[in-house]
């Protein structure tokens, strides 16, 4: 039996090091989160942070950048099922990732993610700005869930503003991102 735990960066990048099959560690994240078996051996992880898309970072989306198990099983869907349950209760509205195009993605689909379509690939060097290829080069495809409609039905929330709708006899007061008083 297999349990959720918390987890450094540090110790989560050790792991992934020690595990993932085509990425480096991460140099940081807004969460990690492990899980482990029942004599307590770490058997995978989930590193979350920022997205590497600036177009992306609009402050309401988190990346899955890592996600490594040791093969155990459903290891991978219960990670990135943990992994929206902490997005979603620091208020997040959406969580992506990405795979490489040979990844069937079957452990996204099981917890819930849409494939949005195929994205990137290719090497980040350019003439001007010579990188190492370090990862792989093939095309990617990207992943999403989002929370916005589902918190917005749960505020009471009319739009993406986070605007209280007003009932018939209350005052036409603007409450942006609060709950419902009383």
């Amino acid at each position: 039996m297999i349990r959720i735990a918390p987890i450094t960066l540090k110790e989560a990048n050790a792991y992934v090091k020690s595990y993932h099959r085509h990425h480096k560690p991460c140099a940081g994240h807004k969460f990690s989160i492990s899980i482990i078996d029942a004599s307590g051996v770490l058997c995978g992880v989930v590193i979350a942070g920022r997205p590497v898309s600036r177009m992306a970072d609009d402050g309401r989306t988190i990346e899955v950048s890592r996600c490594c198990t040791n093969g155990v099983r459903n290891g991978c869907s219960m990670l990135y099922r943990a992994a929206c349950r902490a997005a979603k209760a620091m208020g997040y509205h959406r969580l992506i990732t990405y795979t490489l195009a040979s990844e069937s993605g079957i452990s996204l689909r099981a917890s819930g993610f849409t494939l949005v379509g195929k994205c990137g690939g290719g090497s980040w060097s350019r003439s001007s700005r010579q990188r190492k290829n370090s990862h792989p080069l093939e095309a990617k495809h990207k992943w999403e869930i989002t929370f916005a409609n589902k918190l917005r039905k749960e505020m009471g929330t009319n739009n993406n503003f986070g605007q209280q709708k007003p009932s018939d006899n209350a005052p036409r007061a603007l409450f942006v991102g609060l709950p419902p008083v009383g």
